[in-house]
């Protein structure tokens, strides 16, 4: 399959993606903001700058959009054209450093949510359920050390 844009076309539709504010962003953010959720966006004193973290439960989220976080990375990676070895290189980079980071996030006793972009545009509610199960059990998980400390 090759590249229907020229390599000027090309360059100028990809110099347009941004690395924050992006939509898929903006839609989780302001679900989460409804709900009363408060947040950190493109929080920086973490591993992997998380689009949205919720420090006060240590939950870092991420908001990934297929093409450049590999969705569906083994049948994607065969039907890539133009630049393949590029793109095979940057995209398995960008998993590798994801994993990465979400190894450190943990570390630090952060729970780690990754979002598609297809998921948060067509399922918002369930990826603001997921967030909000991970805060609950956030929430419990706090409640009940408190409470398993052993009278003498």
């Amino acid at each position: 399959m090759s590249d229907v844009m020229t390599p000027e076309q090309r360059s100028r539709a990809m110099s347009h993606i941004r690395g924050k504010d992006t939509s898929i962003e903006v839609i989780l953010r302001k679900a989460l903001w409804h709900k009363g959720i408060r947040y950190r966006k493109n929080y920086k004193k973490l591993p992997g700058t998380p689009d949205i973290a919720i420090t006060k439960y240590r939950i870092a989220i991420f908001c990934d959009s297929e093409f450049f976080h590999g969705y569906n990375w083994e049948i994607k990676k065969q039907k890539l054209g133009h630049n393949r070895e590029y793109w095979i290189k940057k995209i398995e980079r960008n998993r590798n450093r994801d994993y990465e980071n979400d190894k450190k996030l943990l570390f630090l006793g952060y729970t780690v949510l990754h979002f598609w972009g297809q998921d948060i545009s067509k399922h918002t509610d369930e990826c603001l359920q997921t967030i909000e199960e991970a805060i609950w059990d956030t929430k419990f998980s706090d409640t009940a050390t408190d409470y398993d400390i052993p009278e003498e």
